[in-house]
């Protein structure tokens, strides 16, 4: 499992509230392959509350794909979107979460959006 991934979680669950996600609830686990070996991941959201742990219980969305695909859905350089549509990330469960959520991560570093200037400065 890659540092940005460990980060990325370590992150929400510091936040313990997101507003992005106050409309929000439902549990998300995402499942990290590699090999025989699976990591887990448990996102608990509560009308924007947070709650992240690494258990691998039942969940209302399931998410299953490569720890090195999470770490670039977690550091912007990839879109889950993106990712799910080409087939390289699975989704079992109530797909609509996955949308909710989506807008959680961070968005490509080379995107020129309303925090980045022209000349690749952020605001």
């Amino acid at each position: 499992m890659g540092d940005a991934t460990m980060r990325f979680f370590e992150d929400l669950d510091r936040r313990g509230y997101e507003p992005l996600l106050a409309k929000t609830s439902g549990t998300l686990r995402i499942d990290l392959h590699e090999g025989a070996q699976t990591r887990h991941w448990l996102l608990t959201i509560d009308h924007g509350r947070l709650n992240v742990s690494q258990e691998d219980r039942e969940a209302d969305t399931v998410i299953g794909t490569s720890p090195a695909l999470f770490d670039d859905i977690a550091t912007g350089r990839e879109h889950g979107l993106a990712a799910l549509l080409r087939g390289d990330m699975t989704v079992m469960g109530d797909a609509r979460l996955v949308v909710q959520v989506e807008r959680i991560f961070p968005g490509s570093p080379d995107a020129l959006g309303p925090r980045r200037r022209f000349s690749g400065e952020v605001d």
